[in-house]
C-alpha cells in the first residue's frame, strides 16, 4: 500500500512539471476522443489481466498468488502513470481548464481534478484486482466497495499537505494585500511559508487523517485496557486509541501517528485484537512505541523537508545543466522534436527520476532499518522477542503470504524473524544496529546539509556568478553554432568573455559583430572600452578605441557610451575633452550617478596634475 504514496506523488510531479511545455493553442474533439479511447483501453487491459490471473488462482498456492497479484498491481499502476503522463504532456488535457476564470483564480482546483483522473486509473485497477484479492482475505469481511475505499483513504494523506498548501497559496494570492503577497512571493517568504505549514501539518495532520480513515475510539474493555497498560509501562503520551477498520478490519496491523502527545493516536485493527494473545499484542504495541521512542516520524518530516529544500535551490541550475546536454538536442533534432519540447521532456524525466529514486530507494532504505529498530524495542521490556516472532508468523499465515515476500519499505517477515533470533543469541547486535541507524541519520543530515549549501551557493551565493558564466558561455556557443550570422549573439558572447576576463576571446567576438553589423552600437562601445582600458597592455589600442567610440557616440550619445568616449579620449591624452565628455555623461545620467561623478573627479585630478595651475 505504501507504493501508492509514491504513485500519487509521482503523478503530482507529472502534473506540476507540465507547465514546462508550451501551452496548446486549442483543443479538438479528436483530442478528447483519444483520451476517452486510451482510458477505455486501460480499463480493458486491467479486466483481461486480472481475469486471466483469477482463472489461474484455483491452481496457484496462496503465497505465489499474493506475489503475482502484487506484481500485477505494480505493473498496471506504472502503466497508469505512463498513461497519465501521455494525457498531461502529450494531449495537454490540463489546458482544457485554462479558459475558465475559476481555475485561473484557484489553480489547485484544476490540479485536484487531474489528480482525480489518476485516482480513477487506480480505482480501475483495484476494482478488477478485488476478484483475485478476495481469495486471500479470510472470510467475507471485505466487500468490493470497502476494498476500494480503503485503498483510496490510505493514499489520500500523501496529497493532504500539498493540497492544503496550494489552496492556501491560491487564497493568499486573491487577497488585496500587496505587501503580504510580495513577501510570500519572495525566496525568504516561500521558505518561511513552507516551513511553518509543514510543521503545522505534521502536528495537526493526524486529527484529519484518522477522520478520513473513519477510525473510531476503541471501546472500553479488556482490549483497550491491555493496550493502555503497555503504553503506561513505556511512558507513551497519546490522545486516543482508535479502532482502524482498514479493509473491513481484516488486516492484522497497528500504527501510531503524531509528533506531539496531545495529537498522537494509536491505531489497531479488529483482526489484530482477535488473532493475537496478550504477549503478542504487547509486542506489537512496543514496536509502535519504538517508532516514537526513536523519533522516526520526526526524521520522516525532516526527510520530506530535505527533498523540498534541495528541489528549491537546485531547480533552476538543474534546468540549465539539462540544457547543456548537447547529444540530447541533437537526437531531438534528428527526430524532428523542437529544442523547447526536448528540454521540457528531459527536465520532467530527470525530476521524476530523482523523485522516485529519493523516495523509493533512499527513503525505503531508511524505513527498512527504522522498522528493524522498532522491532528491537521489545528487548527493552521483554526478555525475549518470542511474542513478536510469533506475531510475524501469524501475519504471514493469516495473510497467506510467503515469509520471504520482498518489500521495499520493510525487510521481509523472514528477515525480521531471523534478525530477532540472532539478537536473542547475540545481544550485541542490538546496540550495533542502534549505532548503525545513528550513523545513517548523521550521514544523511551531513549529506543533505552539504547538498543544500552547494545548491544555495549556486543559486544565490558565491558560486552563482561562476556557474552562470559557465552556463551562459556554453549556451551562447551552442546558439552561435545554430545561428552563426546572429550579431546579437556575438555581442552576448563578447560580454560573457569580457566578464570572465578572457579578453582575447571577447575582442574576437566583438570584431565578429562589427563585421556582420558595422553599426552595432553595443559592440562598438564595448570593444572601444576594452581597447582603452584592458588590463593586458598588449591588447590596448588607444587610436582604434577612439575611432570606435566616435562611431558609437554618433549613433547613440547615451551616458555609458559618452563614458567610453571619455575613456578613449583620455587614453589618447585628450584630457580636457575627456573631462568635458565625462561631465556631459554625468549630466545625462539618471542612474549610477555616483559612478559618473567619480569619473568626473578622476579626470579633474588627472588634468590638474597634467596642467597644474591652468585648471
Amino acid at each position: 500500500m505504501f507504493s501508492n504514496f509514491i504513485y500519487f506523488l509521482t503523478a503530482l510531479v507529472i502534473y506540476a512539471t507540465s507547465e514546462l511545455f508550451d501551452k496548446p493553442a486549442q483543443f479538438s474533439l479528436s483530442v478528447i476522443g483519444l483520451f476517452l479511447a486510451n482510458t477505455v483501453a486501460f480499463a480493458l487491459v486491467c479486466r483481461v489481466y486480472f481475469r486471466h490471473l483469477a482463472a489461474q488462482a484455483f491452481h496457484t498456492r496462496a503465497a505465489s498468488l499474493d506475489l503475482r497479484l502484487n506484481n500485477a498491481v505494480s505493473r498496471l499502476s506504472i502503466l497508469a502513470l505512463i498513461l497519465f503522463a501521455i494525457n498531461i504532456y502529450g494531449l495537454r488535457l490540463n489546458g482544457l481548464l485554462l479558459d475558465f476564470p475559476l481555475f485561473q483564480w484557484m489553480p489547485t482546483l484544476g490540479a485536484l481534478i487531474f489528480m482525480g483522473l489518476f485516482l480513477l486509473y487506480l480505482v480501475l485497477i483495484w476494482n478488477e484486482a478485488f476478484e483475485v484479492q478476495k481469495r486471500l482475505f479470510i472470510g467475507d469481511v471485505v466487500t468490493r466497495n470497502n476494498f476500494i475505499f480503503s485503498n483510496i483513504a490510505f493514499c489520500l494523506p500523501a496529497l493532504l499537505p500539498w493540497c492544503c498548501l496550494s489552496l492556501l497559496a491560491d487564497v493568499l494570492a486573491l487577497l488585496p494585500f500587496e505587501g503580504v503577497n510580495r513577501f510570500f512571493n519572495s525566496t525568504a517568504g516561500e521558505a518561511v511559508y513552507i516551513f511553518v505549514f509543514v510543521i503545522a501539518v505534521a502536528v495537526f495532520g493526524p486529527v484529519f487523517i484518522h477522520r478520513l480513515w473513519r477510525c473510531r475510539p476503541l471501546e472500553p474493555g479488556f482490549n483497550r485496557h491491555r493496550i493502555e497498560r503497555v503504553c503506561a509501562m513505556a511512558g507513551l503520551k497519546y490522545k486516543n486509541i482508535l479502532k482502524w477498520e482498514l479493509f473491513g478490519g481484516g488486516m492484522i496491523t497497528a500504527g501510531v501517528m503524531g509528533l506531539v502527545g496531545k495529537f498522537r493516536y494509536i491505531l489497531v485493527t479488529p483482526a489484530l485484537l482477535t488473532a493475537l494473545d496478550d504477549d503478542e499484542i504487547e509486542g506489537v504495541i512496543l514496536h509502535e512505541i519504538g517508532h516514537v521512542h526513536n523519533h522516526h516520524m520526526l526524521f520522516y518530516l525532516f526527510f520530506f523537508a530535505g527533498f523540498i529544500a534541495c528541489n528549491f535551490v537546485f531547480f533552476d541550475p538543474l534546468m540549465l545543466v539539462i540544457y547543456l546536454i548537447r547529444p540530447l538536442y541533437d537526437g531531438a533534432e534528428f527526430l524532428g522534436v523542437s529544442q523547447t519540447s526536448a528540454h521540457a521532456a528531459a527536465t520532467c524525466i530527470v525530476l521524476i527520476g530523482l523523485f522516485v529514486c529519493y523516495f523509493r530507494y533512499i527513503f525505503g532504505y531508511f524505513m527498512r532499518h527504522f522498522e528493524r529498530q522498532a522491532d528491537l524495542h521489545i528487548f527493552k521490556y521483554q526478555k525475549t522477542p518470542s511474542a513478536l516472532i510469533s506475531t510475524f508468523y501469524k501475519i504471514a499465515s493469516l495473510s497467506r503470504q510467503s515469509i520471504d515476500k520482498p518489500n521495499w519499505h520493510h525487510f521481509s517477515i523472514g528477515q525480521r524473524i531471523r534478525f530477532l533470533e540472532s539478537c536473542r543469541t547475540s545481544p550485541g547486535l542490538i546496540h550495533a544496529h542502534h549505532k548503525k541507524v545513528k550513523r545513517m541519520v548523521a550521514g544523511y543530515i551531513l549529506g543533505i546539509g552539504l547538498l543544500f549549501i552547494l545548491g544555495y551557493s549556486i543559486s544565490y551565493g558565491s558560486l552563482e556568478k561562476p556557474f552562470s558564466r559557465y552556463a551562459a558561455g556554453k549556451i551562447l556557443t551552442r546558439q552561435l553554432a545554430l545561428d552563426p550570422d546572429n550579431s546579437d549573439l556575438y555581442v552576448q558572447v563578447g560580454d560573457y568573455y569580457y566578464d570572465a576576463q578572457q579578453y582575447i576571446k571577447a575582442k574576437v567576438a566583438y570584431e565578429n559583430v562589427i563585421k556582420i553589423d558595422p553599426g552595432n552600437v553595443h559592440a562598438l562601445n564595448n570593444l572601444a572600452w576594452l581597447l582603452a582600458t584592458c588590463p593586458r597592455q598588449e591588447l590596448q589600442d588607444p587610436v582604434r578605441s577612439l575611432s570606435l567610440a566616435k562611431q558609437a557616440v554618433a549613433i547613440d550619445a547615451a551616458p555609458h557610451i559618452l563614458d567610453t568616449y571619455a575613456e578613449a579620449l583620455f587614453a589618447n591624452d585628450f584630457r580636457k575633452k575627456a573631462l568635458d565628455t565625462a561631465r556631459q555623461a554625468f549630466q545625462k545620467a539618471k542612474e549610477k550617478k555616483q559612478y559618473y561623478s567619480d569619473q568626473v573627479g578622476r579626470f579633474e585630478k588627472a588634468l590638474e596634475k597634467y596642467m597644474p595651475g591652468r585648471f
